[in-house]
Parts: C-alpha cells; structure tokens; sequence
C-alpha cells in the first residue's frame, strides 16, 4: 500500500467507480476503482508554475513543461516538492521522577513532510493510425511519521505508561530517543501502444513499478522503550496486458476484450522490540520477516448492446487465476545472545495458494431521454485470499510442519454480489445535476485483520464468513447563476454481519451479533461552493469553500460487549467522526503578458477537528495500551502561480 499512491503534478481529471468493478480492473476492486488520469503531451510549447507557503514552515513548489513536437515525438515534464515542519513538536520527559527509566527522549519534530516527485511522458505519433505512450514517474519521502498519541494505558510494575495517556489532542510529545522515520522510493514505467485498424483499437500496455521503503516508528507515544517496530520492505512488479475495443453493427456495439498477466514480489525485514530496557525479556529484540509471490493472468470482456435507441445492455466478464508462496522468519532473543528461532519457513515450505474466479456483470440502462438515464445493475466482485504473512499464531495441526498454523491455512477470497439501482439526471436546462443511487451487497467470507499484538507486533487475518451491506448515495451539483456553483452529497450506510465465526471459550461460536463492523459510518455528507465575486480586465475572483462529514465509527471487528476478562472492546477505538471545513479565495486570469498569473489564499480544517481518526489497540497482553492517529491540524497558506 506505501506505494500504491504517488504524487502527480498534472492531473486531467480524476474518474471515481462504484460497486465491483473487476470486469475490466480485475481481483481486488471489490468496492471499485480510482483512476487518476494525467494529462498527455500537446506537442505545443506551455506550461505552468505554482508556489506555496503556509504556517508551520511549509511550502510546495510545482512546475509543467510542454515541450514543441520535433518529428514525431512530444514529451513533457512536470514534478513537485513539497516540505512541512512537524505537527508535533518533541520536549524533554514531563515525569522524570515517576518514568525515570525512559530513555533520553528526541528531540526536534515528527509529522513532518519531505517530498520529491517527477514525471518525464513521451508520446510518439510515427503514423495516424499508431500511438506510442511513455511515461517515468519516480516519488521520494523521507520524513519523520505521524505521531502515535498514547491514547489508553495501564501500568506495569517501574513503567508509568498512564502517565503519558490524554485523550485530548497533543501538540507536543516525548517518545524515547529511538531513530524515527519513514522513507520511501518508488518509480515505474509504463509503456502503452495503440495501433487502429478499422474500428477496432489494439493496445499493448505494459507496467513494471519497483519500491523502498523503511520506516521506523515508536507505538506507545511514551519515552519508555515499550514498543518500537521497524520495516524494510522491497516491492517489484511487472504486468503485460492486450486489448481490443471497437464498434459494430453500426455503432450499436461498444466493445473490450483482453488478456492481462501480472507478477510481483515482496520481501520485508521487521526489526522489532519491546520492553526494551526492563521487564520481561530485558533487553529484547524480535526480528519478523515475510515474503511472497504473486503471479496471476485473465481474460476479459465487456459489450454495450444497443437493444433500442432508449434501451441499453452492458455485459461483462473476467476469468482469473493466480497462485502465491510464503516466507516467515520470526526470532526472539536478547542484546549479545543469539537469537531463538522460532519459525524459519523457506518459499516452497508450504503449499502455494491458488485461486481461481469469474466474475460477471451486467447493466440495464433506460435513457428516457438525453438528460435522464435509468440503470440496474448486478455485479460479482472478487478479492484475492491469500497468507498472513506477519502472522505469529502457533499451534498443532497434522500435515502443517512450521507450527505455524495460518500458513496452512491461508485465508480465503473475499466475494460480493452487487446489486444497484439508480438514476442520473440533468434538469433546469442543466442548471441541476442530480444522481441518486442504492445499493445492497453480500458479502461471503469478508476479510477482517485484526490486531494482537502478540509473538511480535501481528495480526491475524480471518474470514467473517457473511456480511450484508446496503446503502443509498445521493449527489447533486447546482449552478441558479453563473457566478454560483453548489454541490451536495449524502449517504446512507448499513452494514451487518450475518454470520462470524469464532473461538470463544474453545468452542467455535457465531459471534455475529455482538462483532463492530469495522470502518463503516452509518452516514456521511459534503457540501461545497464556489462564488465569483468580481471579474474585470484584471482578472476573476473567486471565493470557495467545502464541507465534509462523516459519523461515528469503529476501527476494529472487537466484541461490542466483551465476553470476558482482558478481551478487546470495540468501544474503545471507536472514532467519534469528523467535520472537515476548507475555504479558499483565489484571483486566476491576472493578465501578465503572455501569461497569466494566479493568487491563492486558503484555509484547511477551519473548525480544528480534533477527533481521532484511527487508532492501535495492542490489547490485554500489554495493559490495554491504545495509539490514536489525528487529522492535520488547521493550515493555511497562499499560492502564487
């Protein structure tokens, strides 16, 4: 996940699908799929340049170069770098008395910001019916992470933890004098070629993206050496896919088919340690390693059929396979001894995870006419099983030789059948955009990681075995004048277990009734706006500002009424919600010459939301002890462009 996420200057537009979409974006876009689209070479000399400066010294530079075609290649340029100081700022430890076994806490900031980021496209054009794509991207970060405010704790015997505890948002902090830090490296390239013929489009698109990343993080947000973990992690992946689109039968049918490959591999090395300096297993450092394979193909189609000009019939389909392989080392042991060993599984140890999956689709949609569209649609989604690789979970079990009982027994894909009903609308001469859509899925074997905390800092991966979640979605975007922009959304969201089984007691027990589902608001809600305010020969004003809510929710899949001593209670890493409020006033077209010039104030989290937004509950085998994880604090700033 560190590097699924990359900075881009030049966005074109960002495509947002709902409800499964693995027809044409296969395993894994069980709940849908984000698209940032950028911008391709114009071959026509342009370009833009920004800078930013905001409170807590921070400032952002960005630049695009359009580059004039020579022959037949275009290319452009673009990047950015952002720095921030932290939110956090780092004192001496308030309780020298009390917590007189810390460690000489650091010193300067955390929540920092350091980043680099660039992209270099080609586009060749060597005929009219041929196009070749090329795009570099490379981002770097290295930074201090987000501060794991200690949100609950007990004591242990010469170890205060309550001491440090607040559940009221902190802007200083004192943690042990451990290194801190996150640092990531990733790039990718990308190769895309399009040749016409006829009406039909052949594609050969073509990925390989590579990873860094190492981080080190203190998870008591304490000085005292309770909990400090580490990963050093390389991530490699390559993928090949063909594709045909086009027309037939007079335009009445759209069509795709394709053939996708795709392999990667992964290898994390997890220095960890816990009660560092006393307690039990003085001294002691843990090492969690883990790796993996995965290769997987499909085949894919999908054909809109005009069955009457009102009338419209989408149909789709994937087909995939794919396998994946393990690796564990897990050793404990303490400062000048060896290390014990506890689990050392070796790729090829276990039997390798194969799964197979079709999943269909299929779309009704009833055009009444250019400015109201119908839909109904049902779609499969699919979401890869696979090995917990982090896992500590020991036990006996015939046949499964490492004691390690979940690399036995990986856990299993996560389905869904979709079903949704909706209607999009243009209306008051398309003054009003108004769409509404429902929805109710059901979820088989819905994959839930849970926290322990124990043989290292794990989880365990387990399937839920049913789940029903439902909802309705409802966006508008209102214009009454030409100088005022509105738009509003609202949703509605049930979400419900109807089977989960677990362990209670030693018995297998469905626990479905009293499990928190996780990462679910019952509602959430946006408002924005955007209002010209003057425009002349020296430019536009505008003044802008947006809105967004979301409701309480839980973090965790614990029991909502514990069932018995030292079990985690979902309750206690329940966020409260948020209210998130950004304004923005900006003077764009400011005639310069030849170009044009930009000025930009703006304000993000006006209100101070100070709820948590996450949070680590490493449970009973260490007092209790939770982390709570913040939204940034209020910033403001200008931009020049």
């Amino acid at each position: 996940a560190q590097g699924s996420i990359f900075d881009v200057a030049d966005l074109e537009r960002v495509e947002v699908l709902r409800g499964p979409q693995g027809t044409l974006y296969g395993r894994n876009a069980l709940a849908g799929a984000v698209n940032l689209v950028v911008k391709k070479p114009s071959g026509e000399l342009g370009g833009s340049a920004e800078l930013s400066y905001g409170n807590f010294n921070a400032w952002k530079g960005k630049a695009i170069l359009d580059l004039p075609s020579f022959g037949i290649f275009s290319v452009k340029l673009s990047g950015q770098i952002q720095k921030r100081d932290g939110f956090i700022k780092l004192t001496d430890n308030p309780h020298p008395v009390e917590g007189f076994l810390a460690s000489t806490p650091l010193k300067g900031r955390t929540n920092d910001l350091d980043s680099k980021s660039g992209m270099i496209q080609v586009r060749a054009e060597p005929s009219d019916t041929v196009t070749i794509d090329y795009t570099f991207d490379y981002s770097k970060f290295n930074q201090r992470p987000d501060y794991a405010q200690l949100w609950n704790a007990t004591d242990f015997p010469f170890v205060p933890l309550s001491l440090y505890a607040s559940k009221k948002r902190q802007s200083s902090a004192s943690i042990d004098g451990s290194p801190l830090y996150e640092r990531s490296r990733s790039y990718g390239h990308a190769l895309t070629a399009a040749v016409e013929v006829g009406d039909v489009t052949i594609k050969s698109i073509t990925s390989y993206r590579n990873l860094k990343w190492n981080d080190r993080l203190d998870l008591d947000g304490s000085p005292l050496d309770v909990a400090y973990t580490g990963r050093d992690t390389k991530f490699h992946s390559f993928s090949q896919e063909l594709q045909a689109t086009g027309t037939a039968w007079d335009d009445r049918v759209n069509f795709v088919v394709g053939a996708f490959y795709y392999k990667e591999k992964a290898e994390t090395k997890g220095p960890q340690r816990f009660f560092g300096v006393y307690g039990p297993g003085s001294d002691s450092v843990y090492q969690s390693d883990y790796g993996s394979h995965t290769e997987a193909w499909a085949l894919y189609a999908q054909t809109d059929i005009k069955l009457a000009d009102p009338l419209k019939l989408t149909l789709g389909a994937r087909y995939t396979e794919e396998k994946k392989d393990i690796s564990r080392f897990l050793a404990v042991g303490t400062t000048g001894s060896p290390l014990d060993i506890y689990a050392d599984v070796r790729y090829g140890d276990v039997p390798d995870a194969k799964y197979h999956n079709f999943s269909p689709a299929v779309t009704l949609s009833y055009e009444a006419d250019r400015n109201v569209n119908f839909y109904a649609r049902w779609a499969r989604g699919f979401k890869s099983g696979g090995f917990n690789g982090e896992t500590g979970t020991f036990g006996a079990e015939p046949g499964c030789p490492t004691g390690l009982v979940e690399l036995c027994n990986p856990y299993r894909p996560e389905k869904v059948d979709s079903y949704e009903i909706g209607a999009k609308t243009r209306l008051f001469g398309g003054k009003v955009i108004f769409n509404v859509a429902a929805f109710w899925d059901e979820h088989k074997d819905i994959q839930l990681s849970v926290f322990t905390a124990s043989n290292a800092a794990s989880s365990v991966v387990r399937n839920a075995a049913k789940a029903r979640i439902r909802g309705i979605e409802v966006e508008t975007v209102i214009r009454p004048v030409d100088a005022l922009t509105i738009n509003g959304s609202f949703a509605y969201l049930d979400a419900k277990y109807k089977s989960f089984i677990e362990a209670v007691a030693g018995v297998d027990t469905d626990v479905s009734e009293n499990r928190a589902f996780p990462h679910t608001p019952h509602y959430t809600a946006s408002l924005g706006a955007d209002l010209r305010v003057a425009e002349g020969d020296w430019g536009k004003l505008n003044v802008n500002g947006d809105l967004s809510y979301v409701s309480k929710y839980y973090t965790y899949p614990y029991a909502l009424v514990p069932e018995y001593v030292g079990q985690q209670d979902a309750h206690n890493t329940r966020s409260k919600g948020r209210t998130i409020v950004n304004l923005r006033a900006n003077v764009s077209e400011i005639p310069l010459g030849n170009i044009k010039g930009e000025f930009s104030l703006w304000v993000r989290n006006l209100t101070k939301e100070n709820n948590p937004s996450n949070f680590i509950d490493f449970g009973a085998g260490f007092g209790g002890l939770t982390v709570a994880y913040f939204p940034d604090p209020r910033t403001y700033g200008a931009t020049l462009g």
